[in-house]
């Protein structure tokens, strides 16, 4: 299914779906299985725990971050698409970045880890059929399909990649 397919772009989430190429969703979530197709691992090891300003995250906490909230959206669509009616809380990402342990954390290791949910979340709306994508419920108080999820998880991760480039490679030709 492709985001023609939604039944309305939800608020707040629809940011991170419009930085999706149209198409299918399943090829979406298997062209980004590895993060490494956004940004080199290299790129990222050479960055260090160097911020862009005071109290941003590093790129660890960027990695950690993907992967944690992958992990919430595909448990959101699971239910979503099992016909829970629960309203699904929102969760405070800050609150989460406080509480790992990414700065003790490899680059690498964050990849793996972010291909072994990518594959979990691809596993897991290959599973759905188009009645249970098309499923909706309730998010963060805002409406959202199954479907939308799968894209928001594509898109999150491309948000990201592009703050990696945009705030944080430049940070490489300045002087530690």
């Amino acid at each position: 299914m492709t985001q023609n397919d939604l039944p309305a772009l939800p608020l707040f989430f629809d940011r991170y779906i419009n930085l999706v190429p149209q198409g299918d969703l399943l090829d979406a979530l298997k062209q980004n299985r590895s993060f490494d197709s956004l940004i080199d691992a290299q790129t990222l090891v050479r960055l260090g725990d160097r911020r862009y300003a005071p109290g941003k995250w590093s790129a660890t906490d960027i990695l950690q971050h993907i992967v944690d909230t992958e992990r919430i959206m595909a448990y959101r669509a699971l239910r979503i698409a099992r016909n829970d009616k629960t309203p699904l809380p929102g969760f405070d990402e800050n609150a989460f970045a406080d509480c790992t342990d990414a700065a003790n954390r490899t680059v690498a290791d964050l990849y793996d880890e972010y291909t072994a949910q990518r594959d979990s979340t691809i596993r897991l709306f290959s599973s759905f059929t188009d009645e249970m994508l098309l499923r909706t419920g309730t998010a963060s108080d805002k409406p959202i399909s199954a479907l939308a999820l799968g894209f928001v998880c594509v898109g999150h991760a491309m948000h990201h990649a592009n703050i990696l480039r945009e705030r944080y490679l430049p940070l490489l030709t300045q002087p530690s």
